[in-house]
């Protein structure tokens, strides 16, 4: 195989990847979301500490999954040239269900925001998550 194929192979593999780790996100299913990522896990969460290892990473989707109710759409992945980074694009579409610590009260409301998400990608798994989205964007849309 040549380098441009095996490129392009690498490129569609971890677009795959991408599409399949957002499609278990969108489905709730974090043991999903899980078996795609490397067991040292990076997880940089928007205006929070970096974590590291499929534990806080559960953990983090566990206290996600209590707070808030969200669906990811419009999703749009770019992969780099050796398959080894990726970003992808998207709206999330959600709603607050309880209140988070430091963070306006819930009272079931909605909001929509886009975001993005960064990747590495090791050995056909997921190795860094880092995301971004406007916090303050999603405050004034809570609190009314």
């Amino acid at each position: 195989m040549s380098d441009n194929a095996a490129q392009s192979a690498a490129r569609q593999e971890t677009a795959a990847l991408i599409r399949r780790y957002y499609d278990a996100f969108n489905a709730g299913d974090s043991d999903t979301m899980l078996s795609f990522l490397t067991d040292d896990v990076i997880h940089d969460v928007n205006q929070g500490e970096r974590r590291q290892g499929k534990e806080k990473f559960a953990a983090f989707n566990a206290r996600m999954a209590h707070h808030y109710r969200e669906q990811l759409e419009d999703v749009a992945v770019m992969v780099g040239r050796d398959g080894t980074r990726a970003a992808a694009e998207f709206n999330v579409v959600g709603t607050y269900l309880n209140t988070d610590q430091g963070l306006p009260e819930a009272k079931g409301q909605t909001y929509r925001l886009p975001a993005g998400t960064f990747f590495e990608v090791r050995a056909g798994k997921i190795a860094r998550v880092t995301t971004y989205y406007n916090l303050t964007d999603w405050i004034a849309q809570v609190a009314g």
